[in-house]
């Protein structure tokens, strides 16, 4: 675009960045300096625009080519002038956006509705991403568009502290759940343990009288098997409540998960496969082993048995850092996560929403407890962290147990 065409552009933007910016009207900024050029609305504007550090400010012409740029677009985009401007503004867009013809859009809508106000992903000069609140007001003068004004904030950091609270405040809400739910499953679990202890005994003195008939013994040995049954719900029941003593030890997910792994594909029904991707480094965490195995068993069990025929299940490591939803205040802290993913159906968010509470399943009459993901629950809650349920319909569900990492040995207990 030719100098005076671009200076038109700067004279007919003024009052439009002036009212995005807040900045002072045009007779303040012109009152403030002894200067007689800076009483040239095209040099006010320049001047704004350069003192703006926090926010990326910049001029388009109608067809999104780049016509000026200011020390805050430098700052967030990496970029300097020379590198930008005379070029598309798509270049800021990931590639399957340009691909889509996003820039383009919301030029035409910022023309059409005056206005465009949006939040998404962007890149910088070093092919990093952003998340970036963005505006766009159109140039016009006399009914001709002359071109845009374009404002870009990083909001990364609020976009991600935001997750971090809405996550914690999830996690706070299931352990609120859960104590309330639990303290009933306790007292019901000890009392059927009770009497599941009578029964046993009661079958083990009958069995040293009846002799060898086959048919009593059969009929013993069922009895004997309920008995076991009842017994393995109610150590589920226990660890949902957080009534089970558990045995801490120092665990090395990474090694459990590797050690259990021909279980583990045992588990899964023939056709269906069982992939890993585990991170390295990971530090230890303080639980149970015998607990996580068992919760482990269930969740791929339940994965595999959700994954259709040539499907394939996939369990990952990884190391992140969240908010505490114990803690006082926003604090993060780092946690190990284990995920298991499935590729089955999903469940509607009214499922989801009901994935632990005790005795509650989708499947038939005696083909589950509903008690194997309240046992997982219920475990790491007790192990002090928390467990995250993604789910989407048609696509799969992942859940994933983060663990209170080693490392930050405050919140070691």
């Amino acid at each position: 675009m030719a100098h005076a065409a671009r200076a038109h552009i700067l004279h007919a933007a003024l009052p439009r960045v002036c009212a995005l910016t807040g900045a002072f009207s045009i007779n303040v900024v012109a009152a403030a300096f002894t200067d007689s050029a800076l009483t040239d609305p095209s040099r006010q504007l320049r001047l704004l625009i350069d003192s703006v550090h926090d926010h990326a400010l910049y001029l388009l012409d109608p067809d999104g080519i780049i016509c000026s740029w200011n020390p805050g677009a430098q700052r967030i985009k990496g970029f300097t002038a020379d590198e930008v401007v005379g070029t598309h503004f798509g270049r800021f867009y990931p590639a399957k956006d340009r691909e889509a013809g996003e820039p383009q859009r919301l030029l035409q809508q910022a023309a059409r509705e005056g206005h465009h106000a949006s939040e998404g992903w962007r890149l910088r000069k070093d092919g990093s991403s952003f998340r970036a609140s963005i505006v766009i007001e159109p140039v016009v003068e006399q009914g001709t568009l002359l071109g845009f004004v374009k404002i870009t904030r990083d909001i990364t950091e609020n976009w991600q502290a935001q997750r971090l609270l809405r996550d914690a405040q999830r996690a706070l809400r299931q352990t609120q759940q859960f104590e309330t739910v639990g303290r009933l499953s306790r007292g019901l679990s000890h009392e059927f343990n009770n009497l599941l202890t009578t029964i046993g005994n009661a079958i083990d003195l009958v069995s040293l009288r009846v002799g060898q008939d086959p048919r009593t013994q059969e009929l013993l040995a069922s009895a004997q098997a309920a008995t076991d049954r009842g017994a393995l719900l109610t150590r589920q029941l226990l660890a949902f409540s957080s009534g089970q003593t558990l045995v801490r030890d120092q665990v090395d997910i990474n090694a459990l998960i590797g050690g259990q792994l021909e279980v583990l594909q045992r588990s899964c029904p023939t056709g269906i496969g069982l992939d890993t991707s585990m991170t390295l480094g990971l530090p230890r965490v303080c639980l149970d082993r015998a607990q996580l195995e068992t919760a482990l068993t269930n969740l791929v069990a339940n994965a595999a048995e959700a994954t259709p025929p040539g499907g394939r299940v996939r369990i990952t490591t990884a190391l992140e850092r969240r908010l505490d939803p114990d803690a006082d205040g926003h604090s993060e802290r780092a946690y190990v996560t284990l995920r298991v993913h499935d590729e089955g159906r999903g469940m509607a968010p009214e499922i989801a929403e009901r994935a632990s509470e005790p005795f509650f399943t989708t499947k038939d009459i005696g083909k589950g407890s509903g008690l194997g993901l309240s046992q997982v629950f219920g475990f790491t809650t007790q192990s002090g962290g928390f467990v995250d349920v993604a789910t989407t319909p048609g696509v799969g569900t992942t859940v994933s147990l983060l663990l209170p990492a080693l490392e930050d040995s405050t919140h070691d207990r």
